[in-house]
């Protein structure tokens, strides 16, 4: 797949249209101009949320109601689709050809891997963001997965309205057993699939992890079920619904559901030890790029193409001896976009690059590609 166009109206400060490299894309200029906020909106195009906000009404721009951001991207030489979303105040609508389209459907035509300061989270924050990373790539094999999501969140938010009100109203074991039970029969469905969903999904990462990309520590993942050690994780469905049934008077008590998959974590660990706990900021980096480049190669395995792979602020990110090498590794794979205020990693990489300079939210004219070179060649013999 290969976004060839973005063109975007209001979406924060960005304005105008630009057309893309079908390799490394590189977008540069001062701080505050918004070079990040044309990856977001590359992001939201391809998988309809951002990576900086779950309040996407944040993302438009000040004293305007609508936002809009339309791609085209080419499927093969001979397929294009036009996609496009808009952001009118909290709510969303996405579009095919023109035509309003399924969330699951939507997702099927892009998708996009980023790497930005904060996924960082998914090796060094709560297991929450490592569920998300999880979830997010299982949804890149299996759009429908969006739908069993919201389904389990949806049945989680009702089942902790009624286990407060059981508390509230001191209602017997057997009253409240009796409320909750038919919320418990969905949760046990739901929390199945995403279990089946999640071991599947890290078993492909597993399978093609470059462990020592970076010639360092040995990195390992393992997903990490709250139901491990209670009993037989491979009967899932049976041991949750036990599980259930013995911690009703807890749930109770605490006010909220207390088993599930909303309560799993994925494990990622370097020479033995913990990364959240014990890896340093490099080795945090290093993580995060080998699991991003992991979940490139199993979305390849699986649609016979690759994501698009995007890099927020790559030199303050990687230094150049990890940067030089990840661009290697990427190039003739994936249509990559990077972001950079360093006109030295400009200079270092123009010659295999699309180059774009960003003031102001729009992408202005800039020196020509034969310019950059010269001038890296010339920064190069004056050494």
């Amino acid at each position: 797949m290969l976004l060839e166009s973005l063109e975007v109206h209001n979406f924060r400060n960005l304005s105008g249209k630009v057309s893309w490299g079908a390799g490394l894309n590189i977008i540069y200029g001062d701080n505050g101009q918004g070079k990040t906020n044309w990856l977001e909106a590359i992001y939201l195009l391809a998988t309809t949320k951002s990576f900086r906000t779950q309040r996407l009404q944040e993302a438009i721009r000040f004293n305007e109601d609508l936002a809009v951001v339309r791609g085209l991207v080419a499927q093969s030489q001979e397929v294009q689709r036009e996609m496009q979303v808009n952001l009118q105040g909290s709510t969303k609508s996405i579009l095919i050809n023109g035509k309003k389209e399924s969330v699951a459907r939507y997702l099927g035509q892009l998708h996009a891997v980023a790497f930005t300061a904060d996924e960082l989270d998914v090796v060094r924050g709560t297991p929450e963001a490592r569920r998300k990373f999880m979830d997010r790539g299982v949804v890149s094999l299996h759009h429908a997965y969006v739908q069993t999501l919201a389904d389990y969140n949806r049945v989680i938010k009702q089942k902790n309205r009624l286990l407060q009100d059981a508390s509230e109203l001191e209602m017997s074991l057997e009253q409240a057993f009796e409320v909750i039970a038919p919320w418990n029969e969905q949760l046990i469905k739901l929390s199945t699939e995403i279990h089946r969903a999640r071991v599947d999904y890290v078993e492909r990462l597993n399978d093609v992890l470059e462990r020592r990309l970076f010639e360092r520590e040995n990195i390992t993942i393992r997903y990490v079920s709250s139901l491990e050690g209670k009993g037989d994780l491979s009967d899932y469905e049976a041991l949750i619904a036990e599980r259930l049934r013995l911690r009703l008077q807890a749930e109770i008590a605490a006010g909220y559901s207390l088993i599930g998959p909303h309560r799993d974590d994925l494990e990622i660990l370097f020479d033995g030890r913990e990364m959240r706990a014990f890896g340093s900021s490099g080795q945090q980096r290093s993580a995060l790029i080998i699991l991003d480049l992991a979940a490139i190669s199993v979305y390849y395995l699986w649609h016979n193409e690759y994501p698009l792979f995007l890099i927020d602020d790559v030199d303050a990110e990687l230094d150049r001896k990890r940067i030089s090498y990840l661009l290697e590794y990427l190039e003739g794979r994936t249509q990559t976009f990077i972001t950079t205020s360093k006109e030295s990693l400009v200079e270092q990489f123009v010659a295999r690059a699309s180059v774009f300079q960003v003031s102001d939210g729009r992408v202005v004219s800039d020196a020509s590609k034969e310019q950059l070179i010269s001038s890296a060649t010339g920064s190069a013999e004056s050494i």
